[in-house]
């Protein structure tokens, strides 16, 4: 099993592409700590999977709620190995109808919430004597996009350039931290979108592959991330989008 003895915690895990990483790391071996602010679906999940997962509550703005899942995983499973920054929400809107309070909310849990469990984590996976953060970005954390709202692609820009920044200040310790950048994914976040035909149609003529991404197509990536497979890589962009960003 590539994870086998290693102890993570995914944000953001109760559906979607955490909830499938969430599966796949304890097939792979691994304890899970779920977190999320949907408490129903994440203590649902956490029971599906068994006694290697755990839900708690996480409010990726919140610092308090980091400690606590934090510390749960080192209370039940006794270490932490490996951190997925996966909690994320979307929006729309041009830089003129953007308003402050719509601007601050994205950057609040997109980017600070990638920031301070990074912080939170670091301090456990050094008495671990090492570890992996993965912190999901997007494509338009490397492109612009007219369709897409200017919150949402500054916050996914954080992401990718703060990962580097934190793999530079955490390789002496053996931390390695890299960002993922998924194109378009089928998710309960991208339902919306996917439901007007003119936007996906725009959206799927930007993939060449021809197709929206699955939850397992990122999944797989960060495992690999996520496993001492990649005990060389750290600062780098894993991009898993199509071949939206290659044209």
């Amino acid at each position: 099993m590539r994870l086998a003895g290693k102890v993570a915690i995914i944000s953001g895990g109760s559906r979607g592409m955490g909830a499938f990483e969430a599966e796949l790391f304890v097939n792979e071996g691994a304890k899970v700590v779920v977190g999320d602010v949907r408490e129903d679906e994440g203590r649902a999940l956490a029971e599906k999977i068994g006694g290697d997962a755990v839900f708690v509550r996480l409010d990726v703005t919140s610092e308090e709620d980091w400690a606590a899942a934090v510390k749960e995983a080192a209370d039940r499973y006794g270490k932490l190995d490996i951190l997925v920054n996966n909690a994320g929400v979307s929006a729309r809107g041009s830089i003129e109808e953007t308003t402050g309070v719509d601007w601050d909310r994205v950057m609040d849990i997109n980017a600070k919430g990638v920031f301070l469990g990074t912080k939170t984590a670091i301090p456990e996976m050094r008495k671990a004597g090492g570890g992996s953060i993965i912190n999901i970005s997007s494509q338009l954390g490397l492109v612009g996009m007219n369709e897409s709202s200017p919150q949402y692609q500054a916050s996914k820009g954080a992401v990718r350039i703060f990962t580097k920044s934190a793999a530079v200040q955490c390789a002496s310790e053996g931390i390695r931290v890299n960002s993922v950048h998924p194109g378009p994914i089928v998710t309960p976040m991208t339902e919306a979108r996917r439901s007007d035909a003119a936007v996906q149609q725009v959206m799927v003529s930007r993939i060449p592959l021809g197709r929206y991404g699955e939850s397992e197509d990122v999944a797989y990536g960060v495992l690999y991330l996520a496993s001492d497979e990649s005990s060389f890589v750290t600062g780098s962009e894993l991009v898993i989008d199509g071949g939206w960003t290659a044209q």
